[in-house]
């Protein structure tokens, strides 16, 4: 199998759990097509500094593989990485999670507690769902990318941070950013180097490649001898708009193998329609008809002003998912920021 990759010994594919092992296995990305090759080709440049990293895409399409691979390739590799989903806590708490406490700081603070911060010290700290910071926090967090230092909640000793941070997203922070709910100025200072993640629909031609590599990896697991994927099932796969992206998947897969019975895998075309494709989405967008599907996003977005996501935005006005409507307006080439002044 082809393989663009960040070539090391075992190799784990877009984030899943790397078992009982004491350290993760290193990350392998699968697929040749022309959009990961750029993703990689500055993975290896920026795993040699120890710049800030913003990783963007929708959800499923690797974002804590690439962050991982990162960490890797980088002189931290030695030292921990540390992930925190930062949008999976509770706004009372992501201070105390990110920096760590003292005794008595709060109700419920019976002993000191160390941050994220402080456990990554001499490694990387990814900070997955950074749009979902509460406003306090990103105070906070500025200062620590500003100043290098931190303080533990209750605290008065400023503490050294010593981490490498890699952040993504799969939000718009540009819009976030205009609506005041996420601050310029942490924007700026996280997107130092930015890493777009593509969607699985824009480089379909890596399908075959990741089937393959999940059917190997499932058979192994499973105790399966499956040496083939049926002609029609692998035409279904990369006809599928893929709306969970890479993760979605691997889930169908890993589903077709646990049911095959003989050694040709073969994929039930009900299970492709849980998600509704975009060919077939509500309020017209149907592919593959560039033109009129990008003078559709065009009056959406002029009627809403340049707004993409919200009650009001494009994505609703179209009956289709942000991170879709997103994804195509980078495809099409499209200026969603002309808008914002009509």
């Amino acid at each position: 199998m082809n393989e663009a990759s960040l070539r090391q010994t075992p190799t784990e594919q877009f984030g899943q759990p790397s078992g009982a092992a004491a350290r993760p296995r290193p990350a392998t990305i699968v697929g040749n097509s022309p959009t990961l090759r750029e993703v990689l080709r500055v993975v290896e440049l920026v795993a040699e500094t120890d710049a800030t990293v913003l990783i963007t895409g929708e959800t499923g399409t690797g974002k804590e593989l690439v962050a991982r691979a990162i960490h890797e390739r980088s002189r931290r590799s030695r030292g921990p990485l540390v992930s925190v989903n930062c949008g999976a806590i509770p706004s009372g708490l992501v201070a105390s999670e990110l920096f760590g406490h003292e005794k008595g700081a709060f109700t419920g603070a019976l002993q000191r507690r160390l941050g994220r911060f402080e456990l990554a010290k001499g490694g990387t700290i990814f900070l997955d769902e950074i749009g979902e910071l509460p406003p306090e926090t990103q105070v906070a967090l500025l200062r620590v990318l500003q100043e290098r230092l931190f303080e533990r909640v209750g605290g008065e000793r400023a503490i050294p941070m010593d981490a490498r941070i890699v952040a993504a997203t799969n939000r718009d922070l540009d819009e976030a950013v205009a609506t005041g709910a996420f601050r310029t100025d942490l924007f700026y200072r996280l997107n130092v180097v930015p890493i777009a993640m593509p969607s699985l629909r824009e480089r379909t031609e890596d399908i075959p490649l990741l089937v393959e590599h999940f059917v190997d990896r499932c058979s192994r697991s499973f105790g399966k001898a499956i040496r083939r994927v049926s002609p029609k099932s692998l035409e279904l796969l990369t006809s599928y708009s893929w709306p969970g992206n890479v993760r979605e998947l691997q889930n169908i897969v890993e589903r077709a193998v646990v049911l095959c019975v003989g050694d040709t895998l073969t994929i039930d075309e009900a299970w492709l329609h849980r998600h509704p494709p975009s060919a077939a989405a509500p309020g017209g967008l149907r592919r593959p008809d560039p033109i009129r599907e990008k003078g559709m996003i065009e009056t959406a977005l002029n009627d809403s002003r340049g707004r993409v996501c919200g009650p009001q935005g494009a994505a609703s006005k179209l009956g289709i998912p942000r991170s879709t409507l997103e994804s195509r307006i980078r495809t099409l080439g499209i200026n969603k920021y002309q808008f914002k002044s009509a």
